[in-house]
């Protein structure tokens, strides 16, 4: 049976490493708000009840992206009058349906997120500053990779605690993102590139709900900008045709081929493989169980070269679900070459202190 480390004594035994990384998964948003962040995806949430034909859209395209459904819908309304001139019906059915699509994502979204920073508790987001000091502090020179769509990293790192604190957080959190220079007073900023994000320190592996795709460049929508609640945000976009981005897909080759077609998603990844090539690094797994629909990130650790994985279990060592993490921890050290093997300790979720006293 593996021994459990506390929080802080892991990271004191991380202390010999030059850098450490964090990879957040669910668990992370759950320890915040649990009534509205414990489920697996927006598509899972969503009720097709009214529409039953295009839930069988998504199936027959094999897919669980609300976009790529939306636009197979919207494109076949338009080619059905050359097809079937006489099918006006169902042609008004398909747009019907395209509206109702967009409005469902916007609901769903809706319905499974606080609307504005206001609805976190300040003792939350200091707790939580707290606890990514010893990622993105000042002197700290790691990365924080989410697996999660919710606001509550950005939210968290964009807080300004200088009123409430004595001695206020500082951390370090440049994303990539910045003003547009054609449009800098925009209620948005954009991702400046794989060279103008050389300093970025967070990574939305699977993308956000704060992130949207205009087509020409990537939108990151903001709340201290406009201070519009992120349905309405939401909402406004999607109506002209911008759509969050997120790997909305189920399985771990799915979600890496829309990695792969995606210049900021592919970054991302790129920054979390480079960096488990270098033996001096040490990576911290929170809140996520490592499950097999995300193989395509933490099999990259598992290959990589770095000497120590720290993963947080939640409740007792001898729950089914963390029997499963060991498990799949022990696999992922068995498949590192004999040169560089990798040693898993694991720590408990609740010392990390998230967000206050009760968290995940």
């Amino acid at each position: 049976m593996p021994n459990i480390l506390s929080f802080d004594a892991a990271i004191e035994d991380a202390a010999q490493y030059s850098k450490r990384h964090l990879l957040l998964g669910n668990g992370f948003s759950i320890g915040c708000r649990a009534d509205i962040f414990h489920y697996e995806s927006l598509f899972g949430e969503a009720n097709f009840s009214e529409m039953p034909q295009a839930q069988r859209v998504f199936n027959t395209l094999g897919t669980q992206d609300f976009e790529v459904a939306i636009k197979a819908i919207e494109n076949s309304a338009k080619l059905m009058p050359i097809y079937v001139p006489d099918a006006v019906d169902v042609q008004g059915t398909m747009e019907q349906h395209v509206a109702q699509l967009k409005e469902l994502l916007v609901s769903t979204i809706s319905n499974n997120h606080p609307d504005t920073p206001a609805s976190i508790p300040e003792e939350k987001f200091m707790a939580c500053r707290r606890f990514l000091t010893h990622f993105l502090g000042p002197d700290m020179k790691g990365y924080v990779f989410t697996l999660n769509y919710d606001l509550l990293l950005y939210w968290t790192v964009m807080h300004d605690d200088a009123s409430f604190a004595e001695e206020p957080i500082r951390l370090r959190r440049n994303d990539g993102f910045g003003n547009d220079e054609d449009d800098p007073e925009a209620d948005y900023v954009v991702w400046q590139g794989e060279t103008g994000a050389h300093d970025a320190r967070i990574y939305n592996l699977h993308g956000g709900l704060h992130l949207f795709d205009s087509g020409a460049e990537l939108q990151k929508y903001t709340w201290k900008r406009n201070g519009t609640p992120l349905v309405e945000q939401s909402r406004s976009a999607i109506e002209d045709n911008k759509f969050p981005l997120f790997v909305a897909e189920g399985t771990s080759t799915q979600k890496k081929n829309k990695i792969r077609h995606n210049a900021y998603l592919y970054q991302g990844y790129k920054v979390l493989t480079s960096n488990a090539q270098i033996g001096t690094h040490c990576f911290f797994i929170f809140g996520h169980s490592l499950a097999q629909n995300d193989d395509h990130i933490l099999v990259r650790l598992a290959r990589g070269k770095f000497k120590k994985l720290y993963v947080g279990l939640f409740g007792g060592i001898n729950s089914d679900a963390n029997q499963e993490i060991i498990r799949r921890a022990q696999e992922m050290a068995a498949q590192r070459q004999d040169r560089f093997p990798l040693e898993i300790v694991f720590f408990d979720s609740v010392s990390a202190n998230v967000w206050g006293d009760e968290n995940t």
